[in-house]
């Protein structure tokens, strides 16, 4: 684990960050894993448990609770919102959801996922689009609540060196 800068007006405890990654000001993370070479921007919170792969990008106001993991070369655009929590009340138990997103992916601005749900690899989430059910390896899916329009037909490796150099 590598010390990190204390970022202004941010909370950062317990948080394992891989090496290059970037984290700005005004972020709240604290007991999560952030893989390397990601960028965290302004107004991001990430609960404990949550995991961060390597090489994401993370825009502002993005709300990721414990129980999600999001895997290698993802990214999740401003103002998108993960649940955990099918059935939330103010008291009384809870039942955690846990959340995948595979490698690749794309979540567009303003999207909001529902919890337990597996987002497939490279696959596309349009913008202001609520994610109800599990979405396949390269779906493109938009929309609320959110359905599959088409697939992706790409060339996995332009992608990833196009998203590293950004």
């Amino acid at each position: 684990m590598r010390k990190m800068r204390s970022p202004k007006y941010s909370i950062a405890k317990d948080v394992d960050v891989g090496e290059g990654t970037k984290i700005y000001d005004h972020v709240n993370i604290y007991k999560c894993k952030i893989g390397k070479n990601c960028k965290i921007e302004p107004y991001v919170y990430i609960e404990g448990g949550a995991h961060i792969g390597d090489n994401c990008k993370i825009k502002p106001f993005v709300f990721i609770p414990t129980g999600v993991t999001i895997e290698d070369d993802v990214f999740i655009g401003p103002n998108v919102t993960f649940t955990n929590d099918k059935y939330p009340e103010v008291r009384g138990e809870w039942k955690l959801l846990e959340t995948k997103v595979k490698k690749g992916a794309s979540i567009g601005a303003n999207c909001v996922i529902l919890p337990g749900l597996t987002i497939g690899e490279h696959a596309l989430i349009g913008a202001g689009s609520v994610v109800t059910k599990d979405v396949p390896d390269y779906a493109i899916v938009t929309g609320n609540p959110g359905r599959i329009t088409r697939y992706r037909t790409l060339r996995t490796e332009a992608l990833t060196v196009a998203r590293s150099q950004s």
